[in-house]
């Protein structure tokens, strides 16, 4: 491990200007408040015990960092899928519902949707934040936007 005293990054700034992101992005992931903080610390760990020093986009690479974290995480554990947790943040009813329709997405889906609609990333980035290529990240969009029509539509008739 290279010592990292000189990192040209202000860690302050950085971590303040992150965090919230980064558990967004790992709570819609995991779906537990805990392990989303944990994924997140991993993640700023990672950043210091691993990044290069000529990094163009900390920002990029600590999100893409996160979702591999995430994505280890859920491999290594069963997980159970319950009712969206309160610590996520929705400001009306009607949003909340619609992350509830969102919830019960693959996590690899609800990826590319959170990644794409809620961080503002193109799919060409989202794909080298995954791995995977630029038309699985638009095949995947298109494949959530369908089931979440589905949800949104099933939940419309059984109000009715």
């Amino acid at each position: 491990m290279s010592h990292r005293s000189n990192r040209p990054v202000d860690w302050e700034k950085l971590v303040t200007a992150n965090e919230n992101k980064l558990y967004r992005a790992a709570l819609a992931l995991l779906g537990d408040p805990q392990e989303a903080e944990d994924a997140v610390q991993d993640a700023f760990l990672r950043f210091l015990e691993k990044a290069p020093d000529d990094l163009e986009n900390p920002p990029a690479w600590l999100m893409r960092v996160l979702i591999n974290g995430c994505k280890s995480r859920l491999r290594l554990k069963w997980r159970l899928v319950g009712p969206l947790p309160d610590t996520l943040p929705a400001p009306d009813e009607g949003q909340r519902e619609e992350l509830e329709e969102l919830w019960q997405l693959s996590p690899a889906d609800r990826a590319v949707i959170h990644l794409f609609y809620y961080e503002g990333y193109s799919t060409d980035e989202i794909a080298g934040m995954l791995h995977i290529r630029p038309g699985t990240v638009r095949s995947r969009l298109s494949r959530a936007r369908g089931r979440l029509r589905e949800l949104l539509s099933d939940a419309e008739r059984s109000e009715l």
